[in-house]
């Protein structure tokens, strides 16, 4: 079924009940088993194949899985050991792991006509899982419904709101889902080539859950319409991070990072200069630390890595890491996790001591190029 899901549909496959996402266990630690990794990222082999790794915040690698392509983001499951991994735009392979013991389950395409962006969302009670696709015949962003209980079988799609749409993320206690519509209009057989650059128009939209209309969409102003909107981080009270990816002159140095609440005004962050200059309009990665008074973000452009205070959008510090992309927060601490296209596993930690109050600590360093993200297990 590739056709537009009907409401009945919609709400047979979620079967969400009011009370299930209160019942079930939001804190991963408590299904992982012992020695289960604390991480997933997805990393080139030094080989030049491609794999997902299962990683220990000391940075040890716990497990290897191929990948039949370029990984990118992954997505963990909400109440067990299972997490999918989804093949970079333009993708057509998604790859579910059992992280407890590091074994492929199976693997999953979209149907003719649409490809993967590299990213998704379980609901909130894991029955479904849901996927940013691009439409390329017509240019049209669509989400794509998965019965995760009956194996990954396609329900159907809804529209993303958008065109590009990158990352989705479940959020406000899994009634809506957020989407990174980034605004680029590709074809998978020119590759990335953005094909529409002089009608670019990203958003960031909030999709309700129960019948997948779009009930929130907000837009930069017309002069940073070619921001492409590209990765997210939520925060469970609501707010949202977004970062961008500028795709207009490179003389301009537009904002890179944009927090926002439903109903409430857009905020847009940007570093003093020179530190926002040297992230090069790009920004690849974005993350909340665990108590979510921190947001980041990463550049691997400018092989920068930029704090700033969530509630204030203060700027705190830039901490600089070659070709650093991938970031999480550190599950046993206030900073993060980071890691780079050297093969570094890099740790973000406070420091009183040092000029910008945060440090880069080596964890491990492995033959591989780690991809753009890190997701907490």
């Amino acid at each position: 079924m590739t056709g537009t899901i009907t409401r009945r549909t919609m709400l047979r496959g979620l079967g969400l009940a009011a009370g299930t996402a209160a019942m079930l266990r939001p804190d991963h630690a408590l299904w992982a088993a012992p020695g289960a990794p604390d991480f997933l990222a997805a990393a080139k082999q030094a080989d030049g194949s491609y794999a997902l790794h299962g990683l220990m915040r000391s940075g040890e690698i716990r497990f290897t899985i191929p990948l039949g392509q370029r990984g990118h983001g992954g997505v963990v499951h909400p109440a067990r050991p299972e997490a999918v991994a989804v093949a970079r735009r333009p993708g057509r392979e998604a790859v579910v792991v059992d992280c407890a013991t590091g074994r492929e389950r199976l693997r999953f395409t979209p149907p003719e006509g649409r490809v993967f962006y590299g990213h998704g969302a379980f609901s909130a009670d894991g029955r479904t899982f849901f996927t940013p696709e691009n439409d390329y015949e017509s240019a049209r962003g669509r989400v794509g419904i998965w019965d995760v209980e009956a194996g990954y079988t396609r329900l159907g799609e809804v529209s993303s709101g958008g065109v590009g749409p990158h990352e989705i993320r479940l959020e406000a206690g899994g009634a809506t889902l957020l989407v990174a519509n980034g605004g680029n209009a590709t074809h998978p057989d020119m590759g990335r080539e953005v094909l529409n650059p002089g009608t670019m128009q990203p958003n960031l939209t909030r999709i309700r859950v129960a019948d997948g209309a779009v009930i929130d969409a907000v837009e930069n102003e017309p002069a940073l319409r070619m921001n492409s909107i590209r990765h997210l981080a939520t925060r469970p009270d609501g707010l949202g991070a977004a970062v961008m990816q500028w795709q207009g002159d490179g003389h301009e140095r537009p904002p890179l990072m944009m927090l926002h609440r439903m109903g409430e005004a857009v905020r847009l962050l940007a570093a003093p200069e020179p530190a926002h200059a040297a992230m090069r309009n790009y920004a690849g990665s974005v993350a909340f630390n665990r108590s979510g008074d921190l947001v980041a973000m990463t550049s691997p452009v400018g092989g920068r890595l930029q704090v700033f205070e969530a509630e204030t959008g203060r700027f705190r510090a830039a901490l600089v890491a070659a070709d650093v992309c991938g970031l999480a927060a550190d599950p046993e601490g206030e900073g993060f996790i980071a890691t780079d296209g050297r093969g570094r596993v890099l740790a973000v930690v406070a420091d009183p001591a040092a000029e910008a109050g945060f440090r880069l600590k080596l964890r491990a360093t492995h033959p591989v190029a780690w991809d753009n993200h890190v997701v907490v297990l």
